[in-house]
């Protein structure tokens, strides 16, 4: 679509331009000239050579120039002759074809039309109008994942996750900021949350491997409407912002295993401090020593059973039941009655959320 609409263009231009202008594509073929016998013509010279300055070239007789249109440089103009005017009218060019074809993605491009609602950039009502002028099938089963990547990267961990994913018609590689992309993927019916969190393993394995830096990525629920594309997407980042608080060591963070940690992070603080107030006596929390902490840590990972714990721990049962009571001294809640255990569980996590959050002053 893109040949039509540039050839269009400079159709428009050819009687105000006294020169041959044209585009050359991703592969180094022109795609669009005012002197048709050249379309189909080789420039990957040309192209090669734009790839390792991206500024204007001039060779055997015409000037080049990239023409930015998106997350990375898919088209150069050329203008013939090599002087300061062909410089000036290959800027003019890039400009403005750049410009079209935005505009031109903007209103037809699916890609573009995901953004704008996972962003919420368009209204409830227009998304089906817009669906419809699309051809875009509004009740397909889909999930959203955040990919977050830490310290330094360029644009070629966008380009590779399209290349992961190259259906476009069902898979959408979006970015979203300088180190956040998300992919909107078509999921069949019935898939289950290891099958999609093996999708998100590969790629961050394959991208961790390939970039040599840390990826997170948080994963929605599964939605049946397009309109709840903007909810899927605000799900994955949730689940990033917890996973960080609460799964720290992990580096995928399923939005549906967030358990409780979900809950607490929508508390306001100022509930969580009086919660925590009321649950211990003034300093018990704090003075929990680490081995105390860690004892705590594997009797609720071992689901409360002491012999369990004690074999974990390589202790004596009676040295697990003598902390036990130590804690239930301390703090006045005994970690062998479940509701007392749930109500622990959940006071260390509001600690630990209100640690995570930083000091106003």
């Amino acid at each position: 679509m893109s040949n039509r609409l540039f050839q269009g263009v400079i159709h428009q231009m050819k009687d105000a331009i006294d020169r041959v202008i044209g585009v050359v594509d991703e592969n180094g073929v022109i795609i669009a000239c005012s002197e048709l016998v050249k379309i189909g013509e080789i420039r990957q010279g040309v192209r090669d050579e734009l790839s390792y300055t991206n500024d204007v070239i001039t060779s055997t007789g015409y000037t080049y120039r990239p023409m930015t249109s998106g997350p990375k440089t898919d088209y150069i103009v050329f203008v013939e002759g090599e002087d300061k005017m062909a410089e000036k009218m290959s800027k003019f060019l890039a400009i403005s074809l750049g410009n079209i074809k935005n505009l031109y993605d903007e209103k037809y491009d699916k890609g573009s039309f995901i953004k704008n609602i996972i962003l919420d950039n368009i209204l409830p009502s227009d998304i089906y109008i817009k669906s419809k002028e699309l051809h875009f099938n509004t009740e397909e089963m889909r999930i959203v994942f955040l990919i977050k990547f830490f310290g330094k990267t360029d644009m070629l961990p966008f380009e590779m996750l399209q290349n992961m994913f190259p259906d476009k018609s069902k898979d959408y590689v979006i970015s979203v900021g300088e180190h956040d992309i998300v992919l909107v993927k078509d999921v069949k019916p019935g898939m289950e949350t290891k099958e999609i969190e093996k999708i998100a393993t590969n790629i961050a394995d394959t991208l961790s491997a390939e970039f040599y830096t840390k990826v997170s990525i948080g994963i929605s629920t599964v939605v049946e409407n397009i309109k709840d594309l903007a909810r899927a997407y605000k799900e994955a980042q949730v689940a990033l912002e917890v996973g960080k608080v609460f799964e720290s060591e992990k580096n995928i963070i399923s939005y549906e295993n967030l358990g409780i940690g979900r809950l607490i992070y929508q508390l306001p603080t100022t509930l969580c401090e009086m919660f925590l107030q009321e649950v211990f006596k003034k300093g018990s929390l704090e003075s929990l020593d680490r081995e105390t902490l860690q004892t705590i840590q594997a009797f609720f990972e071992n689901n409360l059973n002491v012999s369990e714990t004690s074999r974990k721990l390589f202790v004596h049962r009676n040295t697990l039941v003598y902390r036990l009571e130590k804690i239930r001294k301390l703090t006045g809640l005994d970690l062998r009655e479940f509701e007392h255990a749930i109500t622990f569980k959940v006071a260390l996590m509001v600690k630990k959320y209100l640690s995570s959050k930083p000091i106003k002053f």
